[in-house]
């Protein structure tokens, strides 16, 4: 087991490349994975992809030049709204206030286990916090549905990453623009005035606007296992923003992509979205589900709505104060005694010790 660990953490972190952007460092445990964790974790997750043509699926893949888009024979993708189609890219939304726009997938995506690379920008006029409101992703369960989050319907069914602007909790300690992600079985509704706090699962400060450069993020989804990644700085290389585990998502549901603006406005542009596929072995008990009908869910030992912010705009448990302060002095002080009766007890057991040789 402790063999196999090791090639994992190999494979998984530096001896891997990244899918679809050849001579890329893949995105590898961040600096807080305790490096026991992975030795023990054995086969969980495969080797990712390199980019070959024989682990993307097309079918579900939005890429220059952009054939089959909104047309009436067999179409890959569908938008709606403000969404306008050009040679090199497709904008969800102009620079202009009230917009809404939104592509989806036609086809429903059956893998259990796949990575999502989306080649995206967000610029526009506006400056120091003078525009939004940002672009959301889709795995979801239902497509095409306008509505307030993010151009699309609440109380959705599935996954959402939110690349949010604008910081609409004046409240907030965050830095913007900000990723999080959501998971919701249609029971969650998604707060704009608290921008997502009480439903998000984890998130980061990503600075994605008005780049010079491409910005990239990646989206992975294997073995219940949710990580999210950002390449924004132009060194070719990922940075890790969200991994989180327990997350339980159905086969079956459509990728999308959409965006709005309100009283602020900015340009939402999707480049491109390339899906591929991860070679994962899944168990025998495993292949007999039916993921269909899994139920979109994430097994947390707390609610997100413990989060709380920090200066630095990640988001981390519930603060240090009352009975936790308490508890963490008490356990430190225990130690500490513990230690000392130790080390008592053995100086006086050598001191008897040296005794008997005079």
């Amino acid at each position: 087991m402790a063999a196999e660990g090791w090639i994992w953490l190999w494979r998984w972190g530096w001896g891997r490349r990244c899918p679809g952007r050849p001579g890329l460092p893949g995105p590898g445990p961040g600096p807080t994975t305790p490096l026991l964790l992975l030795l023990f974790l054995g086969p969980v997750a495969a080797d990712i992809t390199d980019g070959n043509s024989e682990h993307l699926k097309r079918e579900h893949s939005l890429i220059k030049p952009y054939q089959g888009v909104g047309s009436s024979s067999m179409p890959l993708w569908d938008f709606q709204g403000s969404t306008i189609l050009t040679s090199q890219y497709v904008r969800l939304t102009p620079d202009e206030r009230s917009k809404e726009g939104s592509i989806w997938n036609h086809q429903p995506c059956f893998l259990k286990d796949w990575e999502m690379h989306v080649h995206f920008k967000v610029h526009g006029t506006g400056k120091k916090n003078l525009h939004g409101d940002g672009i959301a992703l889709w795995y979801t369960r239902d497509r095409l549905v306008p509505g307030p989050v993010f151009g699309s319907k609440d109380n959705f069914h599935g996954l959402a990453i939110f690349l949010d602007t604008y910081p609409n909790d004046e409240t907030t300690e965050r830095v913007f623009p900000y990723i999080s992600v959501m998971v919701n079985n249609g029971s969650l509704s998604y707060d704009h005035s608290k921008d997502g706090r009480w439903t998000e699962l984890a998130g980061c400060t990503a600075d994605f606007r008005n780049r010079e450069h491409d910005t990239f993020l990646a989206v992975r989804y294997s073995r219940g296992r949710l990580t999210v990644m950002t390449d924004l700085e132009d060194k070719n290389e990922w940075k890790n923003c969200i991994d989180i585990t327990g997350v339980r998502l159905p086969t079956g549901y459509y990728f999308g992509a959409s965006a709005g603006t309100g009283d602020l406005s900015d340009n939402h542009d999707i480049i491109s979205m390339k899906l591929f596929q991860l070679m994962v072995e899944h168990t025998p008990d495993e292949e007999n589900i039916d993921w269909t009908k899994i139920e979109p869910s994430v097994n947390f030992l707390k609610s997100p709505k413990d989060n709380v912010d920090d200066p630095t705009g990640n988001f981390r448990s519930g603060p240090l104060t009352g009975w936790r302060v308490f508890l963490l002095l008490l356990c430190a002080l225990l130690g500490i005694i513990v230690c000392a009766v130790v080390g008592a007890v053995v100086f006086q057991k050598r001191q008897e010790r040296n005794k008997r040789f005079y």
